[in-house]
């Protein structure tokens, strides 16, 4: 497939959170940038817009980013959105479906082709294990809405090599660079893209003692798990303040660090 402009949207998974790069905007590089480099490499007039931004619920996702993204008319569309409502404690799965469905169906009617995700398999975190069940059936939800607009669909439920953990950054909820690098791989292939990605060195696996995992999960509750309690019980989120971080179409030089 050949394309032109290509245009993220969703959430922290999309923004690039957890793959730092403090010369980027909001400090982050990610997936999305990566997969981007790439189409830049093989046409020079290739644009680019990310208009995802962390912490964004699916609603607020379609309500905010839609219409920008269809405003810069591209040829190609990913979208990322879901997760972070399962984790909420009430949900209605079919409505939020519902809606992404009547989302998809406009994308796609313009004429762009669409890539579409599932959430990844909880169960590694045991925070978030109960809520496996409902990821699942969100899931199966979208894999149904992606056959239905001819989407390409990037499976990272079924996606095995992230039970690495060198693959997520020390939040545990975001991928790390290595992550995003794998991700930027996964979904070159299932648009049949030719490229020259390779994941990342990921280095020796920490051998730790008990201790020192006791330690490091305190640690992890502390910094991470309970901060995101917090905003969800306040209200708040992540992304507050934050503003999209390529929200018109750019041109990308082929980065000297791709791949590194």
């Amino acid at each position: 497939m050949q394309f032109h402009r290509y245009v993220a949207l969703g959430d922290s998974f999309t923004e690039g959170v957890g793959d730092h790069d403090e010369t980027l905007p909001n400090g982050v590089r990610g997936w999305a940038d990566r997969m981007a480099e790439v189409l830049a490499e093989r046409d020079k007039d290739f644009t680019y817009g990310n208009l995802a931004i962390r912490g964004r619920k699916l609603l607020p996702i379609l309500d905010e980013q839609i219409e920008p993204a269809l405003a810069l008319n591209p040829d190609l569309i990913s979208i990322y959105a879901g997760a972070n409502d399962v984790l909420r404690p009430r949900i209605d799965l079919d409505m939020l479906v519902d809606e992404y469905d009547k989302a998809l169906g406009r994308l796609a009617e313009a004429g762009a082709h669409l890539v579409v995700f599932t959430a990844y398999d909880p169960g590694r975190v045991p925070v978030f294990a109960a809520l496996r069940g409902r990821f699942a059936i969100y899931n199966e939800l979208v894999r149904h809405v992606a056959d239905k607009h001819g989407a390409t669909l990037v499976d990272f439920w079924r996606m095995r090599a992230y039970r690495d953990s060198r693959l997520w950054d020390t939040d545990r909820m975001h991928m790390s660079s290595a992550g995003h690098q794998v991700m930027a791989i996964e979904v070159l292939n299932a648009l049949g893209i030719e490229h020259d990605l390779v994941p990342l060195e990921l280095g020796e696996r920490e051998k730790l003692s008990l201790v020192q995992q006791s330690t490091g999960h305190a640690h992890w509750l502390r910094a991470s798990a309970g901060p995101w309690v917090k905003r969800r019980l306040t209200g708040q989120s992540s992304g507050d303040n934050l503003e999209p971080r390529w929200p018109e179409l750019v041109r990308l030089d082929a980065s000297p660090i791709l791949g590194s």
